[in-house]
C-alpha cells in the first residue's frame, strides 16, 4: 500500500503534463516542422501515451493555440513583474536584457517556433482569431510598459500608445525574423537595441 501511495504521488499533475506536452511540441517541431509532425510523435517526444495527449488536448491545433497562450501569459508575467521592481526606463530596459525568456517557454527560446506558429494559426481560418487574441495580448502588455516605466514619455505629441505599442510589436516580430535569416547581421537583442534608440530619440526631442 506505500508503494502504490508513493506511485501515486509521483504521477505529474495535469499542469506538468501540458508542460512536458509542450516541450516534447517544441523538440518535434523542430525536427518535423509543424505539419509533419504527428501527436503520436509529440506524445511519444514528452514521455505519454496517445491517449494522454488528448486528455489534454482535442487536436495538434488546438496544442498551438495553448502554447500561444502559455507564451502570452508568461511574457506578460515576466514583463510585469520586472516592471514592478525597474519603474525607470533605463533599469527596466537592462532588466529586460539580463532576464532568461527561454525558461520553461518553448516559444521565448525558438524564434523560429515563434515565426512557425504564428504562420501555422495564420493558415488556418479557424485559427485567426485566436491568433488576433493573441498578437491584442501582446500588444496590451507593451502599452502596459510603455506607460509603467514611463518609456517615450513625451510621444503622444507623435502618436497614441496604441499606435505605439502596434509599431513596436511589428517591429520586434520583423527582427525575429531577420534574426533567423541572418543572424549575423541581427544580433538577439537588436529589438532592444531599437527600443533604446527610439527612448533617446523621443527624449532629445522633448528637451
Amino acid at each position: 500500500m506505500y508503494r502504490m501511495a508513493s506511485r501515486a504521488r509521483k504521477r505529474p499533475t495535469r499542469e506538468e503534463t501540458r508542460r512536458r506536452l509542450f516541450e516534447g511540441a517544441e523538440t518535434v517541431f523542430a525536427e518535423q516542422g509543424i505539419g509533419g509532425a504527428s501527436v503520436e510523435a509529440i506524445a511519444e517526444a514528452a514521455g505519454f501515451t496517445r491517449g494522454a495527449f488528448y486528455s489534454n488536448f482535442a487536436s495538434k491545433d488546438e496544442l498551438i493555440a495553448a502554447m500561444l497562450a502559455d507564451h502570452v501569459e508568461q511574457t506578460v508575467h515576466r514583463n510585469l513583474e520586472l516592471l514592478a521592481r525597474n519603474r525607470r526606463p533605463e533599469e527596466f530596459m537592462a532588466a529586460l536584457r539580463s532576464v532568461d525568456r527561454g525558461a520553461q517557454d518553448p516559444l521565448g527560446r525558438s524564434p523560429l517556433l515563434h515565426v512557425e506558429l504564428l504562420l501555422h494559426a495564420a493558415r488556418a481560418a479557424e485559427g485567426r482569431h485566436e491568433l488576433a487574441a493573441f498578437l491584442g495580448a501582446r500588444r496590451r502588455l507593451i502599452v502596459d510598459i510603455i506607460e509603467g516605466a514611463q518609456l517615450t514619455a513625451n510621444f503622444h505629441d507623435y502618436l497614441d500608445t496604441d499606435e505605439l505599442a502596434s509599431m513596436l510589436l511589428a517591429m520586434e516580430d520583423g527582427f525575429r525574423l531577420h534574426q533567423l535569416i541572418d543572424p549575423a547581421t541581427t544580433p538577439e537583442d537588436s529589438f532592444l537595441r531599437s527600443l533604446a534608440v527610439l527612448q533617446q530619440v523621443f527624449e532629445r526631442s522633448s528637451s
